[in-house]
């Protein structure tokens, strides 16, 4: 009786035993599993890192395909007035002297030849009194017998006069002396308008320093900013037509005169140079300017902007290569017309299929990192 109980309690515990095992191996099965299959998870092929979604994951992503659409014949896009540097003059002093007395001040019209500014300098007496001796020097020497004493004469005539002429005198001012003088006044080189007054009763100058500024507005430049991808629909001599906020009924007409050799490196853009007439003066330095330049049709990459995220410092798309399996690729963009779209500078390619769902996505592809987003 005791060797039976013996035995059935060796063979119960062999079995408890047995199925402890079973269960054990069954738990480490069933763990490798789901090791094996944690999602989301990255996934390394030919150098390039994928992010994989389980499929009932990826059953309830949207996705688009970008493609590509036609643009048309008008080329838009934002500019600034400024002034045409061909048609703005940079009144200096040329002598070390003061400000003796102004006539002008900022944003006045001035007059080509108009007196401007008097300055006092002992240069403008010296200058005056050789250019006064070489005359009575040349009126002797033309009734003189010595040979070559009035071409002398005469070149000392002419240096005298170039001297005061690089003081700043013009030759109106020169015919007109007849005493030497300590003050003289500049003129205004252009017509036009006082952009920039340094000018200050009293105050000292030195060679070099900038008094006034003019600048004539009849002419002026739209500069703005065209896109890399739209440099070859763009060229010398197009015709363009701008609008500003401020006159929003007037259209402003002229042709692109330069297009920028240098492309900037963050933004992908070109700058182009316009010349605009401005008949009315209606359009002011620093305004802003929205610009249609008249071109040829094109074609241009597209996505809802949806299927983009913004993460650290730049745009980002996620890219389905095969169901459940995504690329994540940086991506340049655009401004585009269409609300709730964006156009594709570089990153991505037609027929690309990426999610609309990129910021749940992105959240995922950080936690699958361990990283906080």
């Amino acid at each position: 009786m005791n060797y039976r109980n013996a035995t059935i309690a060796v063979i119960g515990m062999a079995l408890a035993l047995g199925v402890a095992a079973c269960h054990n191996d069954t738990t480490s099965n069933a763990s490798t599993v789901m090791t094996e299959q944690s999602f989301p998870r990255f996934v390394q092929t030919n150098g390039q890192e994928y992010f994989s979604l389980s499929q009932d994951e990826a059953s309830h992503l949207n996705s688009v395909v970008v493609r590509q659409v036609a643009l048309p014949g008008v080329l838009e896009t934002t500019g600034q007035v400024t002034f045409d540097d061909r048609r703005v003059s940079t009144i200096t002093s040329r002598v070390q002297g003061r400000i003796e007395n102004v006539r002008v001040s900022l944003w006045d019209n001035v007059r080509r030849g108009e007196l401007i500014v008097e300055l006092y300098s002992p240069d403008f007496m010296l200058g005056q009194s050789e250019l006064l001796q070489a005359q009575t020097t040349a009126r002797v020497s033309a009734n003189s017998s010595i040979q070559g004493s009035a071409d002398l004469a005469a070149s000392m005539v002419g240096a005298a006069r170039r001297k005061l002429e690089l003081l700043g005198m013009s030759d109106a001012d020169i015919d007109a002396i007849r005493t030497p003088a300590p003050e003289i006044w500049m003129r205004a080189p252009i017509s036009g308008t006082v952009v920039q007054n340094q000018s200050v009763i009293g105050s000292m100058v030195n060679p070099g320093d900038v008094l006034y500024q003019l600048g004539t507005l009849d002419h002026v430049w739209i500069t703005a900013d065209i896109y890399e991808v739209d440099l070859a629909r763009v060229h010398v001599g197009q015709n363009l037509e701008a609008v500003t906020t401020t006159f929003p009924d007037d259209v402003f007409r002229g042709t692109i005169s330069r297009v920028s050799p240098n492309i900037d490196p963050n933004a992908h853009t070109a700058e182009i140079r316009c010349d605009v007439k401005n008949t009315d003066l209606k359009l002011k330095p620093q305004m802003l300017a929205r610009v249609k330049v008249i071109t040829d049709p094109g074609s241009a990459l597209v996505v809802p902007q949806a299927a983009l995220v913004f993460d650290g410092d730049t745009y980002c798309a996620f890219v389905e290569v095969s169901p459940g399996m995504f690329i994540r690729r940086k991506v340049e963009i655009g401004a585009w017309n269409d609300q709730g779209y964006a156009r594709v500078l570089s990153g991505l390619n037609v027929g690309d299929r990426v999610t609309v769902e990129s910021l749940k996505l992105n959240a995922l592809w950080h936690q699958a990192r361990g990283e906080t987003y």
